[in-house]
């Protein structure tokens, strides 16, 4: 055992990846948790007899995290049963009347571009083939840590510069593939993953639509919350202690040696701490203002967010069998909708949305012939100073009327039993930062070295991990953050060697 103590703050997926991987090596670990459960964005919601993920809904990359598990010793499908999905999900344009089913079969997909996009066949074999190329250079970078300006002459980035798409859009990359807007939209879309307009997010992130259609989108059974329920139950099997509902205070600092941390007005004693919380949203509460200088609270506030959401928690008292089990619903001008919500900070009129509708192979989430519907709605973060607390009745009524004009969800109104809705405001006393869900922007000046570094560069025997450190947000890439900082603590500091 090694004598070493790290503590973890937060019992998010970052944070419970790298407590899983540090306590299978013999590090003495204690995770600290505020919410009484585990998983923080990534946590399951529970509305009287209905169950949901509070966030993440989309697994793809499940290899990931098998492999973190294999480090362990174990094998995930032991602890979470998995299904992939065919179709990944629906796409639907003018106001719900075309529907383009995503498949990872690539010969109806090709089949199904050719019917509705006469012509745009050619440029998703292209696409596929091209981006395959381009994840196989960019996956070296995204698997290792970026913390020295040098790094950018590494060999693995410069094998890898050529294929960032430096100088364009993930819009301007998918318009050298497809000529009609609609398919732009749909291998564009993903952008959202990060909280950003296809507009402005770098070229580079086009590999984030091949990876769903190269490896396809999963459904844990439970939720993708239970991702963090089995990744919590290895830390406890291999020694490490999870301690819920109690919330850090405050580090203690020693200069710009972190020696400890405060929670619930406890003082404990580490070697090494492990940020897991929302980058932000820790660095202004946990830290004193004064002891930082390039993540300084004013400094903080200058930085590019991503976008918040909307969410409406539906349950329902009938099944919806035949709509596939994610959709994304675009707005007539989606481009209008996504720079008024990423840049001119306003909400549409016509807005984009999403439902989950995992009840259709999912019978753990509802009673027996009823369901759990999930919507989200992106919308600006609290950069915004939307008024939520007058907007929620009024943007609850918008979505419904949405659902119900503009969907397969013709009737949801009469077979609705339990509703939540979540705005932004809830987000951020969440612990999000200005209720940006998605973390700080993926611009390429928040990127590799500009982003906030593994081994927190502001403050000696702090280490980050999750979206708002290298790589980025997204659950493959936040587990990805995990094994990182997890390898560097070995490595740079002899933590679990």
């Amino acid at each position: 055992m090694s004598e070493k103590r790290v503590a973890v703050i937060g019992a998010g997926p970052g944070g419970l990846a790298a407590a899983m991987l540090l306590a299978s090596r013999g590090v003495k670990v204690t995770v600290f948790e505020k919410q009484a459960f585990v998983g923080g964005r990534t946590s399951r919601l529970q509305v009287g007899e209905f169950a949901f993920d509070r966030g993440p809904t989309f697994l793809n990359m499940p290899y990931i995290l098998e492999e973190i598990f294999e480090e362990t010793g174990r094998d995930l499908h032991d602890y979470v049963e998995m299904k992939k999905l065919e179709p990944m999900y629906d796409l639907y344009f003018d106001k719900g009347n075309r529907v383009l089913s995503m498949t990872t079969d690539r010969d109806k997909m090709h089949q199904a571009i050719e019917e509705q996009f006469p012509g745009n066949g050619e440029g998703y074999e292209r696409f596929m083939a091209e981006q395959a190329i381009k994840l196989s250079k960019l996956m070296p970078v995204l698997q290792t840590a970026h913390d020295k300006l040098t790094d950018y002459v590494a060999t693995r980035v410069l094998k890898a510069l050529p294929f960032l798409s430096i100088g364009k859009s993930l819009y301007d990359v998918l318009s050298e593939y497809f000529t009609s807007e609609e398919l732009k939209y749909a291998f564009t879309f993903q952008a959202k993953y990060l909280g950003m307009s296809a507009w402005e997010c770098p070229g580079g992130f086009s590999i984030l639509s091949y990876m769903e259609h190269a490896y396809g989108v999963h459904h844990p059974i439970g939720g993708v919350n239970q991702l963090c329920t089995a990744m919590a139950r290895v830390v406890e099997e291999e020694g490490g202690e999870i301690r819920l509902e109690e919330g850090v205070d405050r580090l203690l600092l020693d200069g710009k040696r972190v020696n400890g941390l405060v929670a619930n007005n406890v003082h404990y004693a580490f070697d090494e701490v492990i940020v897991g919380a929302d980058f932000a949203h820790a660095m202004t509460t946990l830290v004193p203002g004064d002891a930082l200088t390039r993540w300084s609270p004013k400094q903080l506030k200058k930085k590019h967010y991503s976008c918040s959401t909307f969410m409406l928690y539906l349950g329902l008292d009938r099944i919806y069998d035949d709509v596939a089990h994610h959709s994304i619903h675009f707005a007539d001008d989606y481009e209008r909708n996504v720079k008024e919500m990423t840049r001119d900070l306003k909400l549409s009129e016509d807005f984009s949305f999403y439902i989950q509708n995992a009840s259709r192979i999912d019978p753990t989430l509802a009673p027996a012939g009823k369901s759990s519907l999930y919507v989200l709605v992106p919308v600006p973060n609290n950069l915004s100073n939307l008024p939520w607390e007058t907007l929620e009745a009024t943007m609850t009524e918008r979505v419904l009327d949405a659902l119900e004009t503009r969907s397969p969800y013709r009737d949801i109104r009469n077979h609705i039993e339990v509703m939540q809705p979540l705005t932004p405001n809830d987000w951020e006393a969440f612990g999000v930062y200005e209720g940006a869900t998605f973390n700080l922007g993926h611009n390429l000046s928040q990127m590799m070295y500009f982003r906030p570094h593994n081994q927190f560069e502001e403050l000696d025997h702090v280490w980050l991990v999750g979206g708002g450190t290298h790589p980025g947000s997204g659950l493959p890439t936040i587990f990805e953050s995990a094994r990182i900082t997890a390898n560097l603590l070995r490595d740079r500091a002899g933590v679990g060697q």
